[in-house]
């Protein structure tokens, strides 16, 4: 028999009441270990990682450090070998696949750097796919589609297809998309690895002043030193350890760099 919301929600009791309620992300003691080959790779080796309700947060590293484990990690897509991952106050590695697909549905929205827009749709019903899948009454749905599509600057554009939109109005479709089932957090990958440097500049703030409106949580990995300049905090991962977390104020930031350890 599938579980109901309520379901996932008691998964978490006996856990939960260590946890504290704006905390949106826990990980405590991750270890991700891929078996390749008959050899084993060491993603990520006690990680323990804190993500506050409302915060923007970037994960920064070298290729291979586990930058993308971790972000897989905190957005459900995977889970740990070892160690606890609560997202919204739910254990992760104890809920099935039905159940965590209705966790990634309602509580996470995704942010691609290839935006994942379906061609042969319009920017609303990209936008209302998610809703669709939540069993989001149509009318309802449509109207928060256009509403979204106006929040991030594109109103007008509701029934353009991603082949006659720009690769920037693209995003903000992918962003729209994203909010559509009201989420804790949006997980951004890379999310102006494709667009121009200015273009790039515009889709950062946007995201900044829509997690602020909506008290949505967003994490972003990323090699982008534009987003330094706009983040909560930035976790910098090695060798799948965190190597350190710094909070805005404390970044040497140097047009559009930072000075210092990578």
């Amino acid at each position: 028999m599938n579980a109901s919301p309520d379901t996932i929600k008691q998964k978490a009791d006996g856990e939960e009441t260590s946890l504290r309620r704006d905390f949106v992300v826990r990980a405590i003691g991750v270890h991700k270990v891929y078996h390749l080959g008959g050899q084993e790779t060491h993603a990520l080796r006690d990680v323990n990682l804190d993500v506050f309700s409302g915060e923007y947060m970037a994960i920064m590293g070298p290729s291979g450090s586990g930058k993308s484990t971790l972000f897989n990690m905190v957005g459900g897509l995977d889970k740990p070998t070892e160690g606890m991952v609560f997202i919204d106050e739910v254990d992760v590695a104890a809920l099935d696949s039905y159940e965590l697909a209705w966790l990634r549905c309602r509580k996470i929205g995704y942010i691609f750097q290839s935006f994942n827009l379906l061609p042969t749709l319009t920017a609303l019903e990209n936008v209302n796919m998610p809703m669709i899948f939540a069993n989001v009454d149509p009318d309802e749905a449509r109207d928060r589609g256009y509403e979204l599509l106006r929040k991030v600057g594109i109103g007008d554009r509701w029934n353009h297809r991603p082949g006659r939109m720009s690769g920037g109005q693209q995003q903000r479709v992918a962003i729209a998309r994203a909010l559509a089932n009201s989420p804790a957090i949006v997980l951004a990958d890379e999310p102006t690895g494709n667009l121009d440097l200015q273009t790039g500049a515009n889709i950062i703030a946007m995201l900044k002043e829509l997690s602020k409106e909506m008290n949505v949580t967003v994490i972003s990995a990323t090699h982008d030193h534009k987003m330094l300049s706009i983040c909560d905090r930035v976790v910098w991962i090695r060798d799948g350890h965190i190597d350190r977390i710094e909070k805005r104020e404390d970044l040497d930031i140097q047009v559009g760099s930072i000075q210092g350890k990578e």
